[in-house]
């Protein structure tokens, strides 16, 4: 079962995403080593996967009772648990808790978590519902966030998705950066006609900067 955490690689920020709090690196809770779960955390993930399928008011009542009231770091490694077991239901669950814990500070990597582990499920609808609360709360994406993004909705056969991001990452403050848009190409290969607009965007914004492509009929299945 792949890890869903391995998305958290350190990488170098443009100066001026430092205009941005909510996606401060130094700022983050979200960033850096694997979250330990301790016992009590351990103890709601099994009971929360039993209750599953149970009558909804008793897997109500058992996160009102329990999960509510667990720790910042057990709550948050119960989230980061979940989203590695690919669970989306609770993980869902568990990312409406967190927004509503008072320590709660909105964040890019928070938000690129959730989508990732949605894209990864095919989960269109309730992708874009987190999107739009990642919107609401005013998150902003610096553009290597933005390219693992959109290659992941691509590996995941969401095309349509993946344009949506791509046009929030144009109209991105941040200036451009070519890795990130030769990450996105090398998904598009599958889908030419979007990977046709999307290189003459790169060769507008990186004119001299060499684009391969791949030879006629590699991507025929």
């Amino acid at each position: 079962m792949r890890r869903f955490l391995r998305f958290g690689v350190q990488r170098a920020f443009s100066s001026s995403s430092s205009s941005y709090p909510s996606s401060s690196p130094s700022l983050s809770i979200w960033r850096g080593k694997r979250k330990e779960m301790g016992k009590e955390g351990l103890m709601v993930v099994q009971e929360m996967k039993r209750l599953q399928n149970s009558p909804p008011e008793r897997l109500q009542s058992f996160i009102k009772s329990r999960v509510s009231r667990l720790l910042k770091s057990d709550l948050l490694a119960v989230l980061a648990e979940f989203q590695r077991q690919d669970n989306v239901s609770l993980c869902l669950m568990v990312y409406e808790l967190v927004r509503k814990e008072i320590w709660y500070k909105p964040d890019m990597f928070f938000y690129r978590d959730m989508l990732m582990m949605l894209a990864q499920n095919k989960q269109a609808e309730k992708l874009m519902q987190v999107w739009e609360d990642s919107k609401r709360e005013n998150v902003h994406f610096d553009q290597h966030t933005y390219g693992d993004i959109i290659r992941c909705l691509l590996d995941n056969n969401l095309p349509s998705q993946a344009m949506i991001f791509y046009s929030e990452m144009k109209e991105s403050p941040e200036p451009p950066l070519s890795l990130p848009y030769r990450v996105i190409l090398k998904g598009l290969v599958p889908y030419p006609e979007l990977r046709e607009k999307v290189k003459e965007d790169f060769l507008e914004l990186f004119p001299g900067m060499f684009i391969y492509d791949p030879p006629d009929g590699l991507t025929d299945d």
